[in-house]
């Protein structure tokens, strides 16, 4: 059996590493995710597992493996790994954080434009019905200029939401668990309000929090009922962290403008309701879907795991 196991194809940045060892490695190489059984099959002799953000572990899949000393999660969350239960057994668990942050801002501010101005809509009615040519009202949009976008968790992903969005002059404001230093204030001319007051008067919605017991659904029924009929909400950090119900009924009954969804409440599964509305954009879970994050992600996890075999410590340890 492997001495490392890797429960998904990683960028081959990944096994290059694991090559230049003398480390016994295998990869799941069926299609699709792993199943748990699958999962729990080949981690009973392995020392490193190294996983994605789709991949469960439990109790049952740690307690499947006596010998294992790190689950290298590939992704900068690692709300898919029971992290305390791993640290009762003597295990640690890393991420991979900070290399994916320019790629999940990009994303998201990519959504906050194309929603605002409908370019995946307009995309639409080119492919289907067309249109009969420029007209004064036809298809108009909003502005991010001058408009305030509301970010949710000032973090790396926060912050290179606010650089980029601030370059189209939209006024930023946040809200977290602790105030941001006032250099980071500055830089983006961010103001630093509660959550109430952030919903209440932002434009655009953006979340980028972790989730945690405290942030699931932090975005509910009372939370739609706060913000503006006008207001856009995007969410790129973890679908949890929305009620999706109440989202769905916000939009139907037009209490929002608009939403876009990276991230799902019970991923990957969409709810049928947001395919069927036009001011609804949807992807899958691309936000640090870039060749460079990726590749950056794979160095992380190959590298803990050649470090933690050969009695070194890891890096970007969460369960300590």
């Amino acid at each position: 059996m492997a001495t490392v196991y890797l429960s998904a194809k990683l960028p081959k940045v990944a096994t290059e590493i694991l090559n230049k060892t003398a480390i016994h490695y295998e990869v799941f190489d069926g299609t699709g995710l792993i199943s748990k059984d699958e999962l729990i099959k080949h981690v009973k002799d392995c020392k490193v597992l190294i996983t994605p953000l789709s991949t469960q572990v439990d109790q049952e899949v740690i307690d499947a493996a006596p010998k294992l000393k790190l689950i290298a999660n590939f992704g900068a969350g690692f709300n898919n790994i029971d992290v305390k239960y791993a640290r009762s057994k003597g295990i640690d668990v890393t991420n991979t954080p900070f290399v994916s942050s320019t790629a999940t801002a990009e994303v998201a501010s990519g959504l906050v434009i194309a929603l605002m101005r409908r370019i995946v809509e307009g995309d639409r009615v080119m492919r289907s019905v067309g249109f009969d040519g420029w007209a004064p009202l036809f298809f108009l949009g909003h502005e991010l200029a001058g408009k305030t976008l509301g970010i949710v968790g000032l973090g790396s992903i926060g912050r290179g939401v606010a650089q980029r969005l601030h370059a189209f002059n939209m006024k930023i404001i946040y809200t977290q668990r602790h105030q941001a230093d006032p250099a980071t204030e500055a830089q983006y001319s961010a103001e630093y309000v509660t959550l109430d007051e952030l919903l209440k008067r932002s434009d655009v919605v953006t979340l980028h929090c972790p989730l945690t017991p405290e942030t699931h659904h932090l975005i509910d029924a009372p939370q739609f009922a706060m913000m503006k009929d006008s207001a856009f909400l995007i969410n790129c950090a973890r679908g949890p962290v929305i009620n999706e119900a109440a989202l769905l009924q916000a939009l139907q009954e037009h209490k929002l403008a608009g939403a876009a969804l990276d991230v799902y409440e019970a991923e990957p599964n969409v709810a049928d309701g947001f395919k069927k509305l036009d001011n609804v954009i949807l992807t899958p879970h691309i936000g640090n879907a870039s060749f460079e994050a990726r590749d950056a992600m794979a160095e992380i996890v190959a590298t803990n795991a050649v470090n933690v075999l050969n009695g070194e410590a890891a890096k970007y340890i969460v369960n300590r």
